[in-house]
């Protein structure tokens, strides 16, 4: 892959993150859009995007952010993103 391509794909990576972020839990902080655009590395980006879309709230997304490259499995019901709504109504 062409180097141009390679960052074309690493902006928009990011970009959807930061999407994903916002539809699933509001507002993205500048210093958390700063981070995510240190992120060199598609493999973590992809991670990311889909703990975004699965974790079951915030702090489950924070953590596997502060993991860096060294997280690689998505699993347990902390990824599960019906997890604490359904959690409010067993209540």
């Amino acid at each position: 892959m062409f180097s141009f391509e390679s960052d074309t794909t690493l902006v928009e990576d990011r970009e959807d993150l930061i999407a994903v972020l916002r539809m699933r839990f509001g507002t993205v902080s500048g210093e958390l859009i700063e981070q995510i655009y240190k992120i060199d590395d598609m493999n973590t980006l992809q991670r990311l995007i889909l703990a975004a879309a699965n974790a079951a709230n915030w702090n489950v997304f924070k953590n596997d952010l502060q993991a860096g490259e060294n997280s690689f499995r998505l699993m347990g019901e902390d990824y599960n993103p019906l997890r604490d709504f359904l959690k409010g109504r067993e209540a």
